[in-house]
């Protein structure tokens, strides 16, 4: 037998024991005819034939070959099945315009239909009509795309939150293994969660910023005026989705820290409703996404030291900005039909990343700000100097970094969000450096602290967590050459803070907050 690319799968397969054979024997032929395997038929997905012969199980991709004999599937089987469930954050839009993208560059055309709930998406071959794939989608929530991962409803859950712990350990109990695993898991965008006001807003000037503190006295009821922070008299009118409308669980928790939301705020059916009411009411106030931002007015928070944090494309990939939303896809079984892998490996091309862009989210492109852009950040950086080093660790750092830009990438230690963005982000790199992307170049990784322990344990702090950062790229690109590319590893400490830790209190962003933003590691490309 012999293994020719895109025809057989040679490495041994795990199939369950459990699983039941599928009678009889088979004998698969490559379309030219110069590959011929035998063997029993153990399964077959739509997309992969799995068979056992007598060099032991194999997978054979069924677009490459024709099968012979009484057990192989009829045109019914062959056709690749596949459900998403989850938030209509990404199924109401997106999704339905990523299958049209995902339909159109494999040559095939789509047609749409509806099963109650579910939307129903067949593709089709443009030549002779046969069907290739029917996939269904339902827009619900995260936690009922979750549910129907659990019952079998779905084999892709769309979530606009990291998996919680309950939800795991849920999935473990149904026999579904670790879903939060990062085989598990497709980031495929971001957004963000913004503060808004109307364009003719009481406020007064949005350009000024809100501190959070502030935005939280308007959602909770505490500030009922806007005079009361300086615009004129007239009443707050909080805008916000209705309960599990989506603004999703993990940001919004960390905005209003647990506090409810005033009883006679206005309820709304999903964050684009909040925009178009805010942005019609000069008395209102609301949170929304960025991608649903529509005719509102983003309103930046305060960080203190006169710093201004705004959700921009940038702000939110490298996590700049601190309520950022990720756009993640749940594997409900580790092999899906091999078609259903396509459509996830084609998530993450350009052209479907560009349509991500164009609907509004942060797509997950690496783009590259060079240190002339750095402007605030600089002067912040001048600003909180320690007194008689610090302005000596600001030339060391300006030394380090000169001639190069930094990478959107950026990893963070915290929470589980924070957590899977970051391995995420090691992922992408990983596969950067084994396409040789970085090839002649240095990256540098550039630990930053928060600047709470003194100068000599924050550079330490630093210095730690960028060596874990190159030790995780390290093991994660295994096919990497590094005699080509060099890893440097660079520990600033509290220089180039994100948000201040001076001031008065009320006017900076909480202690904890500032600390996630400030503790990272930045990569930077020289």
């Amino acid at each position: 037998m012999r293994c020719l690319p895109g025809i057989l799968l040679c490495a041994a397969l795990s199939l369950p024991a459990a699983r039941p054979a599928l009678a009889g024997d088979v004998t698969l032929m490559s379309r030219d005819g110069a590959v011929e395997i035998g063997g029993h038929l153990l399964d077959f997905d739509g997309g992969t034939y799995r068979l056992d012969t007598i060099y032991g199980p194999l997978a054979v991709n069924a677009d490459a070959v024709t099968c012979k004999g009484a057990a192989c599937p009829g045109a019914e089987a062959r056709v690749a099945r596949f459900a998403l469930s989850g938030t209509p954050v990404l199924g109401a839009v997106a999704m339905p315009a990523l299958i049209e993208g995902f339909a159109a560059a494999g040559g095939m055309t789509v047609e749409r239909a509806a099963d109650g709930r579910r939307g129903l998406f067949r593709l089709r071959d443009p030549d002779d009509g046969t069907l290739r794939a029917e996939i269904a989608l339902t827009t619900g929530s995260t936690g009922e795309g979750f549910a129907d991962l659990l019952t079998g409803g779905a084999d892709i859950a769309m979530a606009d939150r990291a998996i919680l712990p309950e939800e795991v350990a849920h999935g473990r109990e149904a026999g579904l293994g670790d879903l939060s695993a990062s085989h598990r898991r497709r980031l495929i965008a971001l957004d963000a969660i913004v503060p808004v006001v109307a364009p003719d807003t009481r406020m007064g000037d949005p350009g000024r910023g809100l501190t959070l503190e502030t935005l939280r006295g308007l959602l909770t009821g505490e500030i009922v005026d806007w005079s009361r922070i300086g615009g004129a008299e007239a009443p707050v009118t909080p805008h916000l989705p209705r309960p599990g409308a989506g603004l999703g669980r993990t940001p919004e928790a960390r905005l209003l820290e647990g506090q409810a939301p005033v009883p006679s705020a206005r309820q709304h059916a999903d964050a684009a409703a909040v925009s178009g009411a805010v942005a019609a009411d000069p008395m209102g106030v609301g949170l929304t996404r960025l991608s649903a931002l529509g005719g509102a007015v983003q309103v930046p928070l305060a960080a203190g030291c006169g710093t201004r944090l705004l959700a921009s494309r940038q702000g939110i990939k490298t996590g700049d900005y601190p309520f950022v939303v990720p756009l993640f896809l749940y594997l409900g079984a580790p092999q899906l039909p091999s078609l259903a892998g396509a459509f996830l490996d084609y998530l993450a091309t350009p052209a479907a990343q560009i349509a991500m862009r164009r609907a509004g989210f942060a797509d997950l492109m690496r783009e590259e700000i060079p240190l002339a852009r750095q402007g605030d950040r600089l002067a912040l950086a001048i600003a909180e100097a320690a007194p008689g080093s610090g302005l000596a660790e600001l030339q060391r750092m300006m030394s380090v970094l000169r001639g190069a830009v930094r990478l959107t990438e950026t990893l963070r230690p915290g929470p589980e969000t924070d957590e899977a963005l970051s391995q995420s982000g090691i992922e992408a790199l990983a596969r950067a450096l084994e396409a040789g992307t970085f090839d002649g170049h240095t990256l540098i990784l550039a630990g930053f602290a928060d600047g709470g322990d003194g100068p000599d344990a924050d550079r330490a702090l630093a210095r730690k967590d960028a060596e874990a950062v190159r030790d995780a790229l390290r093991a994660a690109a295994t096919a990497a050459d590094f005699g080509r590319v060099r890893l440097e590893v660079a520990a600033f400490g509290a220089l180039l803070p994100l948000a201040c830790t001076g001031g008065l209190p009320e006017d900076r962003l909480p202690e904890a907050m500032a600390h996630r933003l400030n503790r990272r590691v930045e990569i930077w490309l020289r």
